[in-house]
């Protein structure tokens, strides 16, 4: 979670950004820190440009967020296979799956040029990867696409692909007044001085009667530790003596998606006088997926754009104006010439950033889950794992991190 600095004296959601229904544990926390929620700006229609084509679609449609291409029938025809995988998926567990084996044997990206004849429909399903984990469909494994469907719900709610992708009824339903990252913020102010900041953990040595861990400046002894963090930054800590293989051989194997988020700001919304929603879809460009960043007020207009995947990567030596170029190039063919000309712009490099090393969550290629899957949460003797990608529900999201927090807790009283 993150506050974009604008320039301004101001900020925008940098990182995680929305909340939506069945995230019940990041909404009490929420709840909790005083944090309130808004709508996310969905009124009118979401734009569509694929093939050197724009076109529009109602938000309001029978397909939800699926756009209206030619290969639509075909599409929801692989969809409901895919639905009927995700019911057989155990949540938490995939690797328990009836069929883990064939379907952690290959990339999502196979399986849907298997079940697809259409490029339309092969375009949306590779572009649902691409804007729920900043990664190509050729990248993660079929069971693990599976399993980040499935975990998109509660104990009393069915995860569902149309739940990860709508806006209205979705994942992408809410917003945080004042920026989600006012939530750990308030958290840690009631913590007061136990949190250390700028202190990052070096090593962490077992033996005896718990845990030595040695920080920038600080070392503390304890019974337990808890690492809250992706597997793949969770590698670069020095562990002493060594962790067992299949924990060791994990972190090696997930690594995080790649993605930035790109920020224009302008003195109004003005894709709103066009009855635009600020969401739209795309097929080229160095943009693929964006939404409207507004103030609940709609007091000035903030475009945000998702860089995914090679996209970002190939950004990765340009120069801040050529970033700004080809982010601005994206809006204006989504949005007009108005996108252009943006009061200022801000981004967010997710691959760059030290302590994260992409986003939005660690993924997992073909063969990964079923072969080391377990390892994800089970403790190494008094060291204890957290974080988004070790959660049953909401796996990748911050209710998933929130229930990953509270999992964990659970776990260390019953150690001690």
């Amino acid at each position: 979670m993150y506050g974009l600095p604008l320039g301004d004296g101001t900020t925008a959601e940098g990182g995680a950004e929305f909340i939506g229904p069945t995230q019940d544990r990041i909404a009490a926390l929420a709840q909790d820190m005083g944090v309130a929620t808004f709508p996310t700006y969905n009124e009118g229609d979401n734009v569509y440009y694929r093939d050197g084509r724009r076109s529009l679609y109602a938000t309001d449609g029978l397909l939800g967020a699926v756009p209206p291409d030619w290969g639509v029938i075909d599409l929801e025809l692989a969809l409901l296979r895919l639905g009927g995988m995700i019911e057989d998926v155990p949540v938490g567990e995939p690797w328990k799956a009836a069929k883990a084996d064939e379907w952690d044997s290959q990339t999502f990206h196979t399986w849907s040029r298997s079940n697809s004849l259409s490029s339309g429909a092969r375009f949306l399903m590779d572009v649902f990867v691409s804007s729920t984990l900043s990664a190509r469909s050729r990248d993660v494994s079929l069971l693990y696409v599976l399993h980040y469907a499935a975990a998109a719900g509660n104990a009393g709610s069915p995860g569902s692909i149309d739940r990860l992708i709508n806006t209205k009824d979705g994942a992408q339903e809410l917003r945080f007044a004042g920026g989600p990252e006012q939530v750990p913020i308030r958290l840690a102010a009631r913590l007061g001085d136990a949190v250390r900041y700028n202190a990052p953990v070096r090593s962490i040595a077992t033996g005896g009667a718990g845990v030595t861990v040695t920080a920038d400046g600080v070392t503390v002894s304890a019974k337990r530790a808890v690492v809250a963090m992706s597997p793949a930054i969770a590698g670069k800590i020095d562990f002493s003596p060594g962790l067992p293989a299949s924990r060791a051989q994990l972190m090696q194997r997930y690594p995080m998606g790649s993605v930035a988020k790109f920020v224009g700001v302008y003195d109004t919304p003005f894709w709103r006088e066009e009855n635009l929603t600020g969401q739209a879809l795309a097929d080229s460009g160095a943009i693929d997926v964006t939404f409207d960043n507004s103030p609940p007020d709609g007091s000035r207009g903030i475009l945000m754009g998702f860089i995914n995947h090679d996209n970002v990567r190939r950004l990765d030596s340009a120069s801040e104006a050529e970033v700004r170029a080809a982010g601005l190039e994206s809006f204006g063919k989504l949005f007009g010439e108005r996108a252009k000309s943006p009061v200022r712009t801000a981004m967010m490099r997710w691959d760059n950033e030290t302590w994260s090393g992409g986003g939005p969550v660690g993924l997992a290629a073909p063969g990964v889950l079923t072969g080391f899957g377990p390892a994800l949460r089970e403790p190494c003797g008094p060291i204890h794992w957290a974080g988004t990608e070790t959660s049953d529900y909401w796996t990748g999201y911050m209710d998933g991190a929130v229930r990953s927090g509270e999992r964990v807790a659970r776990e260390v009283g019953e150690a001690l």
